[in-house]
Formats: structure tokens, C-alpha cells, sequence
């Protein structure tokens, strides 16, 4: 049964397979940063709704998310869609491949949802790259019923059980007085200075970071005019490690440099969290297997177990997602020559010829992979308990 399962929805995919690709080249396109990605969020909903899935707009109070349901199996699917695209950049890191690839998986298991007793949900989340989209609509309930999560990412390689980095984004700003630079410097207290002075001790101390733990920052304020002594200053800076145990041993050492720039200089400072923090991936070991399996019957060729544990992908709040439920992060090898994610001639590769391929068979994978854990009965149980208890524990039934 399992067999016929994943040719009909092999059919499906190269049924829609025009489909597919336009929507993901559509979407890059027109990219849109973080809370703002109105036409992407609304290509894939309507697609999905014209397609039969019931679709709710706005949900988790984020003008920009939405789910679109289909089903009404006891084993809940949760297929999670990106879009947002980098400013400057646009789909450098392929969120379109990512939007194309989920929906494909979706319209894939739409007619053998009754069949698997599955309910397919398609969740839209965005505000990947800056604002945790997921962690919010995790706390706000979008993934209580979900019992299995997985979205594919575009990257250089393929890697199923990626690793990614722990995260949180800081901003820090420097309050200090003004004066004249020339006339009367001394009267001025120089927050430009404030934030030198913490770049410093930030670069002194990165020889004395534990492994995994990394740090990188833009001035986002210097002053206005070299004649006034600036006396407001900021600077973000991303703050990464192994895990959120590092992340915070990190985070403090990181605060005293902040700290360091206030009172070498008589500056005033505040700390402001600029995104939810993102946890690294812990993927799901089983469903992890099960995507490999389907992406080498695929013809994919991915990392070995080994090789991929050396490899990261930066961060990513899918984390975070992986931390409360059985779920998937692997990503998908586009050829993209010697370009990496976040550079533009890895955008440029996100609407070609690999990345329109990497659209059909990150849906097939994912299609199949939802396939073997619903028709696997150890699987199946494994993962209709864990939603049980998590809903028990959210004082709802599953």
C-alpha cells in the first residue's frame, strides 16, 4: 500500500509541477523582509485555497502567517512555509524554494489525506531570518495539534539531520551629550565612542569564545555630523553558540563588553532583544532516517550522517520547533557553483533551473517521509502519544 501511496503522489507533484515552479519564482521575484511579505504569504495561501485546503489569514495576531488545513486524520502534518527574502539580498537564502516545495507536499497528500488518516496543515510562517515567526506562533498555540513538523531549505549541500546554531539577536544603545567637536569636545560625552569601545573588547575576546560560539555586528548608529559629538549610538550584533546553555554563557560575556563601553566612556546603555531567541536543531532522529531513505530513492546524493555533523547552517527558529515536537530541518543541494546562502549569486541560483528540481523533490521527500510515518504503526503511535501528552500538558486532548 505504501508503494501506491508514494506513486500517486509522484503523480500529483508532476501534475503540478508548472504550478510549483512559478510559485516559487513569483515569489522571488517580489521579495519582502521580515513581517512585510503580504504577496508571498497571499500567492501561497491562495493557491492552497483554491486548491480545497480551509485557509485562516492573520493567525498568531501576525498580519503575515497563516495556516491551510485539509483533512480530518487524528495524525496532523504541520508542512511549515517560508518567504521572507534579506534586505539588500532578496531570496539569497531561497525561502521560495522552501514556500514551493511545502505547498507541493501539501497538494501531493491532499487526496490520500482520508486514506492515512492524516490532516494536512500547511502553517505560513514568517520572519525567518529576523523576528522568530515560528517561536511567536508557537507560544500563541499554531502547533498544538501538529504531531510531526518538517520544511526543506535550500542550501550548497544536502545535509538531512542539519545542525544549526543556537541565536539571539541584540541591539545595544549608547546615550551620551553633545557639544560642539571642535569648540567644546569636552563638554560632550561621545556614545560613537561607547560603541568602539565594545567592538573592541567584543574582538579582544573572541580569541577566549568556547567552541561554536561566534559573534558578528553592524554600527547601525554612529552620529549624524562629524562636527557634534554623537551623543546617541547603536550597534546589532548576532550572537550564536552550540545551544542555548552556551548561548547564555555568551550572552553575559558579551553584555560586559556592552558594559565596558559605558563606563570607559560615561555613556548610559540599554540591551534590547531584537527577535525571540532561536534554539539549535534537535531533529527527530526516526524521520530523519525516513526523509533520507526517500531522498536517495529521489536520486539525491546527501552528506553522510558524519560528514553532516561537521557541517552548520547558521540559525534557524525551526529550532524551536524541533524542541517541542517530533519534526525535520533537512536541506536541499541546489547547484549554486561557489556561492553560499546570503550571498547574491546564491539568490541567483534560487530561481533556476536546480532550484525549480529541488522544489519537486524536497515535496516528494517530504510527501514520502509523511507517508512512511503514517503507514508505519510503531511510528504512527510514537507520534500520536507525544501529541497526546503534549496536549495534556496544555490542559487541552488530542
Amino acid at each position: 500500500m505504501g508503494t501506491d501511496f508514494k506513486i500517486s503522489t509522484r503523480s500529483s507533484v508532476e501534475r503540478y509541477s508548472t504550478v510549483l515552479v512559478d510559485l516559487s519564482r513569483s515569489i522571488h521575484a517580489e521579495p519582502e523582509i521580515a513581517f512585510q511579505e503580504h504577496r508571498s504569504a497571499e500567492k501561497v495561501a491562495s493557491l492552497l485555497e483554491g486548491e480545497g485546503f480551509e485557509v485562516e489569514r492573520g493567525v498568531a495576531r501576525l498580519d503575515t502567517a497563516f495556516t491551510a488545513t485539509y483533512g480530518d486524520g487524528d495524525l496532523v502534518l504541520g508542512l511549515c512555509v517560508e518567504y521572507d527574502a534579506l534586505p539588500g539580498l532578496g531570496h539569497a537564502c531561497g525561502h521560495n524554494v522552501i514556500a514551493a516545495a511545502s505547498t507541493g507536499a501539501a497538494l501531493a497528500l491532499r487526496d490520500l489525506a482520508d486514506a492515512l488518516g492524516v490532516t494536512v496543515k500547511v502553517i505560513g510562517t514568517p520572519a525567518e531570518e529576523v523576528g522568530g515567526g515560528k517561536v511567536l506562533m508557537l507560544e500563541r498555540g499554531v502547533f498544538d495539534d501538529v504531531a510531526l513538523s518538517m520544511m526543506v531549505h535550500p542550501t550548497p549541500y544536502e545535509a538531512i539531520a542539519a545542525r544549526s546554531l543556537a541565536i539571539t539577536d541584540v541591539e545595544v544603545h549608547y546615550t551620551g551629550k553633545s557639544s560642539h567637536a571642535a569648540a567644546a569636545p569636552h563638554l560632550g560625552v561621545n556614545a560613537a565612542d561607547a560603541v568602539t569601545v565594545a567592538q573592541v573588547a567584543i574582538g579582544l575576546a573572541r580569541q577566549h569564545l568556547e567552541p561554536g560560539q561566534m559573534v558578528s555586528g553592524i554600527v547601525i548608529d554612529g552620529g549624524a555630523v562629524p562636527n557634534i559629538v554623537p551623543a546617541k549610538a547603536a550597534a546589532m550584533f548576532d550572537l550564536r553558540a552550540e545551544n542555548l546553555e552556551s548561548l547564555q554563557r555568551l550572552e553575559n560575556r558579551i553584555g560586559a563588553c556592552f558594559h565596558a563601553g559605558a563606563i570607559a566612556t560615561g555613556c548610559t546603555h540599554e540591551v534590547v532583544k531584537v527577535s525571540p531567541i532561536y534554539a539549535e536543531l534537535t531533529p527527530d532522529p526516526w524521520l530523519a532516517d525516513a526523509y533520507r531513505q526517500a531522498a536517495v530513492a529521489l536520486g539525491r546524493r546527501p552528506l553522510s550522517p558524519e560528514r553532516e555533523q561537521r557541517e552548520k547552517i547558521g540559525s534557524t527558529d525551526m529550532g524551536n520547533v524541533t524542541r517541542v515536537l517530533p519534526a525535520i530541518h533537512p536541506t536541499i543541494a541546489i547547484d549554486c557553483g561557489d556561492a553560499v546562502n546570503h550571498q547574491i549569486e546564491f539568490a541567483n541560483a534560487c530561481a533556476s533551473a536546480s532550484a525549480d528540481q529541488a522544489v519537486l523533490d524536497g515535496a516528494l521527500a517530504m510527501a514520502w517521509t509523511t507517508i512512511t510515518a503514517a503507514t508505519d504503526p510503531d511510528q504512527r503511535a510514537r507520534l500520536l502519544a507525544a501529541a497526546a501528552e503534549r496536549a495534556a500538558a496544555l490542559g487541552g486532548t488530542a
